[in-house]
Order: structure tokens, then C-alpha cells, then sequence
């Protein structure tokens, strides 16, 4: 291993060791708990967590090796109590079989690129620096942004760029990369930034920072297929959570924020029929919402580390869908809130011919049932 590339400033660090730590202090004191650290990266979050409780063991996830070692190194000093795996986030259920846990105490997700592959520049995931169009956070395997660039059809190079990177001048931009590679194929970081730098109108390049950040981030996202495995890893961690454990998500971007949003949203609510006035059994959330919405960092935060600046944090709890009591002691609601159903509307009698008639308002009822 060699020196360490680039600075690394754990994101929201008391506020994620805030979070987590009612799971991870829980009360038996012969037991210890399980942290898991989905994206171990260089290892900030999960060395500050083995600090702070010292029965916790480590199960920290990276798909990058470089990385890896680095936090191996790091957390030397804990290697007793640590569990470090070359993986992606979505493989979180084979590990914890091949280690023997069923169940964990703490989960976080620190997604998005890190420091080491952003200041490493022959990763090619830095707009500002020229290198291979690498991309990759496992360099052992899967497809470059360099295939992406030069293999993909027109549409579905579009179609990452519109959706991964929300660029609305997808489709000018995959043009002039389809130009531009009918040429020469495209193989430098500094020349792709350039081609999305001129696609895109001069008008539109005055804010919003560098042209080619969202394009870079889509193939970033296409190369990894961090969304796909964002899907499938965060379900399975939840499912994972001990009675009163608790996950933490990092998101940096919209995409990412939205499918955490969801994922913690569906196991806040119950599913049981909304008219009943209790929960049936089994029904109700299994999760404890821990932030109102996103929480956004601090400007003390964003001065001292300006790579939190995007930052949206959310946490939830596990708890027990079938009494609605949560470990700490407090109450899920039981009381189902009833649909308020409108009130019957006396027909007016026509002046004309002396029935009734129905305004048009009676006919449709417009947002009263809620």
C-alpha cells in the first residue's frame, strides 16, 4: 500500500455517532454490537464509532481496494473486533452469513464517490483533472466509463445523462460525443469535459458550477450501478436491523435522497387497512423516522468541509410492527387515523320544474377525503 492520495474529512460525524449511538449502547453489557459501515471508504466514520463503544465489532464494506487497505491500516488498532470485506453494499446479506451475524445493531451508508477516488487522478472521476476515463470504485472489475462513452447508441447515452445526471442538454451532449468519437474514440477525462463543456449553451454555462458535473456523475452512477445496488442494499439492511437498531443514509444527490426516502417511508407507515380505528397485528411500521425530511449540513459544516455541502442525512429506528413499542421506550401510534368522509350534501330543489338537481360540485367531491 502505498501513501495515502487526498484528504478525507468524515461527512456529519457527531451527528451520525449521535444517531447510532442508542443502538450501538444498548443496555447488556455481555453482548456486543454490531456496526455495519456499508461504504468503509478510508475509514473516518467507522474508526470514530470503534472509539466511542468499545463492544462494538466492525463489519465495514468496500468494493474499492485501494480503500480498503487503507482502512485496514487505519483501524489496526481495533483489528480485534473488525471485519473487513472487498464487497459492494448489496452483497450485506452474503456477508453477514459468511460471518455468522443475523442480526445488526447500526448501519450507515455513505454513498457517492470518495475523497481517495476524487484526489486520486488517474481514477478519471475528477471533471478538473485529465485522466483514463476509468470511473470504476472496483478496478478488479466491470465496464469503464471509456466503454460507456464510446460503445453506447446515442439514445441510451442520452438516457444516462438525462436521468443519472439530470442534464436536461442530454441529448446535445450525446451527440457531440458521437461526432467526436466517429474521429478518434474518446479516452482522456480532460477532452470528455471539454465536448460537454461546448454542448452545452453558453448561456446556460454561467452557473450551476463546472458544465460537466452531471454528466460526470451520470457516467460515474452507470459505470457502478450505484442506484441499482442502493435499491436492493438498503431493503436488505433494514431487514437486517435488530429490535431498536438503527441505519443512517448520506445521500449527495437527489436520486440517491429519493430512493432513501422511499425505502425508509414504506416501513414508517403501517399497511393495514386505513378505516380500521387499531392496528391489526403485524400491520404496523417497523420503523421510527429519527430526522424531520432531509437534514442539510451546517454552514460550519460546509466551511470546514466543503465536499458536506450536498449532504442530505436521513436515520430511522427499528421497532415492533406488531405492538407499535419501540425499545426506547416510546409508542408507535395506535390510533389509525379514520378518512374523514364528507358530509351528505342536501340536493337543491330547481326553481324551474321543482325537482332536484345536483351542482356540479356535488358530483365530485374535490380533496375533502383525506
Amino acid at each position: 500500500m502505498g501513501e495515502l492520495r487526498g484528504t478525507h474529512v468524515p461527512v456529519a460525524l457527531d451527528r451520525c455517532l449521535s444517531l447510532l449511538g442508542p443502538a450501538l449502547n444498548r443496555e447488556d453489557e455481555h453482548e456486543p454490537t454490531v456496526y455495519v459501515d456499508a461504504t468503509l471508504g478510508l475509514g473516518g466514520h467507522a474508526e470514530a464509532v470503534l472509539a466511542a463503544h468499545p463492544r462494538t465489532v466492525l463489519i465495514g464494506l468496500d468494493r474499492d481496494q485501494e480503500a480498503l487497505a487503507h482502512a485496514r491500516a487505519r483501524l489496526e488498532p481495533y483489528a480485534n473486533r473488525t471485519h473487513l470485506v472487498h464487497a459492494v453494499y448489496d452483497e450485506l446479506p452474503d456477508v453477514l452469513a459468511l460471518l455468522g451475524f443475523e442480526r445488526i445493531d447500526g448501519v450507515l451508508f455513505d454513498l457517492g464517490v470518495s475523497s481517495l477516488q476524487l484526489d486520486a487522478p488517474d481514477r478519471g472521476f475528477a471533471y478538473a483533472q485529465d485522466a483514463p476515463l476509468d470511473m470504476r470504485m472496483d478496478q478488479s472489475r466491470g465496464i469503464t466509463a471509456e466503454e460507456v462513452v464510446n460503445t453506447y447508441r446515442v439514445p441510451e447515452l442520452t438516457r444516462v445523462l438525462r436521468v443519472y445526471g439530470e442534464e436536461k442538454f442530454a441529448a446535445r451532449i450525446a451527440s457531440a460525443i458521437a461526432r467526436e468519437r466517429a474521429k478518434a474514440p474518446i479516452t482522456s477525462s480532460a477532452l470528455l469535459a471539454a465536448l460537454v463543456r461546448d454542448a452545452i449553451p453558453a448561456a446556460a454555462r454561467r452557473t450551476g458550477g463546472h458544465p460537466a458535473k452531471r454528466s460526470f456523475q451520470a457516467l460515474r452512477i452507470e459505470v457502478n450501478g450505484e442506484l441499482a445496488a442502493l435499491e436492493s442494499a438498503l431493503p436488505a439492511a433494514l431487514d437486517a436491523l435488530a429490535l431498536g437498531g438503527r441505519v443512517v443514509v448520506l445521500s449527495y444527490h437527489s436520486l440517491e435522497d429519493r430512493i432513501t426516502k422511499r425505502a425508509l417511508a414504506a416501513r414508517a407507515h403501517s399497511t393495514g387497512p386505513v378505516d380500521l380505528p387499531v392496528e391489526l397485528p403485524g400491520s404496523g411500521p417497523t420503523l421510527r423516522l429519527l430526522t424531520r425530511g432531509a437534514e442539510l449540513p451546517s454552514d460550519e459544516e460546509v466551511a470546514a468541509n466543503p465536499r458536506a455541502a450536498s449532504v442530505r442525512l436521513r436515520a430511522a429506528e427499528r421497532i415492533d410492527g406488531s405492538t407499535g413499542i419501540d425499545r426506547s421506550g416510546g409508542r408507535a401510534a395506535r390510533e389509525r387515523p379514520r378518512r374523514r368522509i364528507p358530509p351528505l350534501r342536501q340536493p337543491q330543489q330547481s326553481k324551474q320544474d321543482g325537482g332536484y338537481a345536483s351542482r356540479q360540485g356535488d358530483k365530485q367531491d374535490k380533496g375533502e377525503a383525506t
